[in-house]
C-alpha cells in the first residue's frame, strides 16, 4: 500500500481538467470529486484500480464494493451498473485501469507450469486487495510516462508483469480461465459476443449453443455461473443499456429508441426500462442529462 500516495498523485495530474475517464497508452485514469449516477456499461476484460475512494460494480443481484488499494477484475464482457460511490472534492475518487489480454495470459500459461491450475466455478467478476508487487508494476507503469519515448519499449514488459502478478494473486484461478480456449469461461465469452451481435433480434437458445459448440444445459449453467444471469437476461440488460444511452441524446424519442434497440411494443420497453432503472425513459434521460451538465 505504500505505492497508492504516488499512483494517486500521478493519476490526479494526469486527469487535471478531465471530467470524463482518460485513455493513455492502453490504460485508463480518472478522479471525480463527486459521487456519480449508477450507469450501465458494457465491460470488457479488465483491472481496475481504486486508489483513493470507491466505487461500485452491479452485476444482475450481486453487489461488488472496492475501495482504496482493491481491484476488480472483469474477465468476460459483462453489462454492469456501475458507480463512483465516494469522494469528495477534498478526497477525490482516483481510479485505474488496465485492459486484460487472453493472448498475454494464455503465453504466461505456457511459459510458467507453476501456475497451480485451480478449479474456478464463481462469476466473471471479482474483487481483491491489491499487493505491493501489483501497485509497484501499476506505479512503473505511470512513471514511464515521464519519458514517452521509453514507453513503446519498456511498457510491454510492465503489462505483462502486471498480469503475472494478477495470473499469481488471490484471483488467480479466475484469470486463468480466460488464457485457456477451452475454458468455461471462454466458451462463454463467445456466447457473449453473439448475443451482443444480435442483440437487437430475436435469438433462439438453441442457436445460440449451437454456435459455441454446448449443449442448451450445458450453455443456460455455464452463463448463469459466469453472468449472474440467464442468455435472455443477458440480451434484454445489453438492450436496455444501449437504450439509456441513447435516449441521453435524444430523450423525446422514446418509442424510437425501443424499436432501435429490438423492442416492438412500447410498453413493454416502458415498463422493463422502468423495472431496470427506477423510472420511465424519458424521466430517467432528463435526470441523467441534468446529472451530466453538473458534473461539467
Amino acid at each position: 500500500m505504500r505505492h497508492l500516495d504516488e499512483i494517486g498523485e500521478r493519476i490526479t495530474r494526469l486527469s487535471s481538467g478531465s471530467p470524463r475517464p482518460r485513455w493513455i497508452e492502453d490504460m485508463v485514469v480518472s478522479a471525480s470529486g463527486r459521487v456519480t449516477e449508477p450507469m450501465g456499461t458494457v465491460n470488457a476484460p479488465m483491472m481496475a484500480l481504486t486508489v483513493q475512494g470507491a466505487k461500485r460494480s452491479v452485476l444482475g443481484d450481486r453487489i461488488f464494493d472496492y475501495r482504496a488499494g482493491q481491484y476488480l477484475v472483469a474477465t468476460v464482457e459483462l453489462p454492469l451498473t456501475s458507480q463512483i460511490s465516494r469522494a469528495t472534492p477534498a478526497e477525490p475518487f482516483i481510479g485505474f485501469g488496465l485492459p486484460l489480454r487472453p493472448a498475454l495470459i494464455a503465453q504466461l500459461l505456457l511459459e510458467a507450469a507453476t501456475v497451480p491450475a485451480l478449479p474456478y466455478e464463481g462469476p466473471g467478476l471479482a474483487t481483491s486487495d491489491a499487493d505491493d508487487r501489483l501497485l509497484d508494476a501499476v506505479l512503473r507503469l505511470l512513471r514511464l510516462l515521464d519519458e514517452p519515448r521509453d514507453v513503446p519499449v519498456l511498457a510491454p514488459g510492465v503489462r505483462r508483469e502486471i498480469h503475472w502478478r494478477l495470473l499469481n494473486g488471490p484471483q488467480g484461478a479466475l484469470i486463468r480461465q480466460i488464457g485457456r480456449a477451452d475454458s468455461r469461461m471462454s466458451l462463454v465469452a463467445r456466447a457473449i459476443e453473439w448475443i451482443k451481435a444480435h442483440y437487437d433480434e430475436v435469438i433462439r437458445i438453441d442457436e445460440v449453443a449451437r454456435e459455441v459448440g454446448m449443449s442448451v444445459s450445458s450453455l443456460n449453467r455455464h452463463f448463469r455461473a459466469v453472468t449472474a444471469m440467464s442468455p435472455l437476461q443477458f440480451q434484454k440488460q445489453i438492450r436496455l443499456q444501449k437504450a439509456r444511452l441513447q435516449l441521453i441524446a435524444a430523450p423525446d424519442d422514446v418509442a424510437a429508441v425501443g424499436h432501435a434497440v429490438g423492442y416492438d411494443s412500447a410498453s413493454q420497453f416502458s415498463r422493463e426500462y422502468r423495472r431496470m432503472f427506477g423510472a420511465p425513459p424519458g424521466r430517467d434521460a432528463a435526470r441523467l442529462q441534468t446529472a451530466a451538465v453538473v458534473q461539467e
